[in-house]
């Protein structure tokens, strides 16, 4: 690769708690659109902050150009702070207001300086990610999360950073400022690394970068990197696997050919020795002869087995390097046969609904059906969720919901962090038997002693399956499931294994997502669009 843009080199970092985040890490980035993937909890935001310099570490060192901006998953505004005092144009904006209204005062001057056209400017980089001029005089509190998000990447952009960093910069954003992220990072000229989910973004990177923890020595990370967006990174990673399945295979069969080798030695010198226990039984040669042909044999015996021994811990190596290189990202499958919904049988009914967005919606939902809810950002569609659901009244209009049904909210909120796996799932079924339910969580990924973890200290990860886990085995069995932007904040591994259950699924389901490809790929029917 390219000279690096950026380096991180021999990082040591630990937390609080004494739990290390980063142990020994080295990392080169280069010049140009970089992405880092990788699985719930395994750093890619602590990464981006280390390379932020929000973060400084115990040890090691982060070599980076002078300006970093970084775009953080979680936007701290204040929502009383008008949007151009956010953005440090307020006091600009008001001597420019002043001197054109005929005050003369010098400070004015001096605080515009040479730099007349800077709210031009401004318009300009709002207009590109969607704002309108006079988002200026809006407070933040008056905006949705996808308009901060935008707002806060336009601030970044009009400072020009050395580097930019985002981290799931799509989350919150609807459709057409999603679009407006994917042509902005296309044409990025500079240094740009971003984390996310998105495949649609990723395909817009020079190289992508997957961040992967080592499971037998905490703290411990290696990054290995694909030229190329998603398409190439997953063929790439496609073809590593194929590789390394194939060599798992050439190594069992080795391993199975040095033991039967190992076995065969062992025969032939038992059969040797009980051969040379009955010559000496025997006598039929000198004693002196045959106690050096014993000790021959012994030397002999003990050297072939050294040999055979040997051979057989390489190969059993050789399986164990095969098997690391292997991938253990399982698929969640689930059979729910209660959950099943005939064709044709009515599951929901919306009549002459306005919701309190002000939007109006008539639905029917049927039978198995897939109906993604899709719309700007404030258009209304988790209000459309909860009012399906029952849990805020229409304003005008029946809701007629004919099934029992769970939301999965975007919060993943739903579970008592007190208690384990295993004991929420029993909470969302008291009548199931307990070695039922465990087999079924062992589907979702919860196996043994996993299932007796505590909700508090799972990964994003876990804490997804084990909610998506809890309301797909709750009694009576959902028969619409009803899912709020699945997709934020979860990694690849995630919305694959979200795919992967309800490919089983035989319920009805309404889902609210900006993610085109998660929809694609859920198999959805029709839309609404708010």
């Amino acid at each position: 690769m390219p000279a690096p843009a950026l380096a991180l080199h021999d990082i040591h970092l630990t937390w609080p708690d004494g739990t290390p985040a980063f142990a020994g890490l080295d990392l080169q980035i280069p010049p140009g659109r970089s992405a880092l993937v990788g699985a719930n909890g395994t750093g890619k935001t602590t990464l981006l902050k280390l390379l932020g310099r929000e973060l400084q570490p115990q040890h090691g060192a982060v070599t980076a150009p002078p300006t970093v901006a970084l775009l953080p998953q979680d936007l701290a505004l204040q929502p009383e702070t008008r949007v151009d005092a956010h953005l440090g144009l307020a006091e600009h904006r008001a001597a420019i207001a002043a001197i054109e209204a005929g005050d003369t005062d010098p400070s004015l001057f001096d605080v515009v300086g040479d730099d007349w056209a800077v709210e031009d400017r401004v318009i300009a980089g709002l207009a590109r990610l969607g704002l309108p001029a006079d988002v200026l005089d809006r407070r933040l509190g008056e905006l949705s999360g996808g308009e901060c998000t935008s707002l806060a990447l336009a601030g970044l952009l009009l400072e020009r950073p050395d580097v930019l960093l985002l981290d799931e910069p799509t989350n919150n954003l609807d459709r057409r400022a999603r679009e407006r992220l994917h042509d902005l990072v296309a044409g990025y000229r500079g240094t740009l690394v971003v984390v996310s989910h998105d495949r649609e973004l990723l395909e817009h990177v020079d190289r992508i970068g997957e961040l992967r923890a080592d499971p037998a020595r905490t703290g411990t990370h290696q990054v290995g990197w694909y030229g190329g967006g998603w398409s190439d990174y997953a063929e790439q990673v496609a073809a590593e696997q194929r590789a390394a399945e194939q060599a798992v295979t050439a190594a069992r069969s080795d391993v199975r050919r040095e033991k039967q080798e190992l076995a065969t030695m062992q025969v032939a010198l038992a059969r040797r020795k009980r051969y040379g226990q009955k010559m000496y039984e025997t006598k039929r040669e000198p004693r002196a002869v045959m106690k050096l042909r014993k000790s021959a044999a012994q030397e002999s015996a003990a050297k072939h087995r050294a040999v055979n021994e040997d051979r057989l811990a390489q190969a059993r190596s050789r399986l164990d390097e095969a098997h690391d290189r292997l991938r253990v990202d399982e698929p969640i499958r689930v059979d729910l046969p209660r959950s099943a919904v005939p064709a044709g049988r009515q599951v929901l009914v919306l009549s002459g609904v306005e919701l309190r967005t002000g939007a109006l919606v008539d639905l029917e939902l049927r039978g198995p059906e897939r109906v993604a809810v899709t719309g700007p950002n404030g258009s209304g569609k988790t209000t459309l969720l909860h009012t399906a659901l029952g849990h805020l009244p229409p304003v005008t209009g029946t809701v007629d919901l004919r099934v029992p049904s769970r939301l999965l909210p975007q919060r993943l909120d739903v579970l008592d962090p007190g208690l384990t796996v295993a004991e929420n799932a029993a909470a969302f079924a008291p009548g199931a038997e307990v070695t039922t339910l465990r087999a079924q969580l062992a589907r979702f990924l919860f196996r043994g002693t996993a299932a007796d973890r505590p909700v508090a200290v799972l990964s994003g990860g876990e804490l997804f399956r084990a909610t998506l886990a809890c309301l797909l085995l709750a009694e009576p069995a959902p028969q619409l499931l009803v899912l709020d932007e699945p997709t934020n904040n979860l990694d690849l591994v995630s919305v694959g294994q979200l795919v992967s259950a309800l490919a089983s699924y035989d319920g009805a389901l309404l889902v609210a997502s900006h993610d085109e490809t998660f929809l694609a790929d859920l198999g959805v029917q029709r839309r609404i669009e708010l």
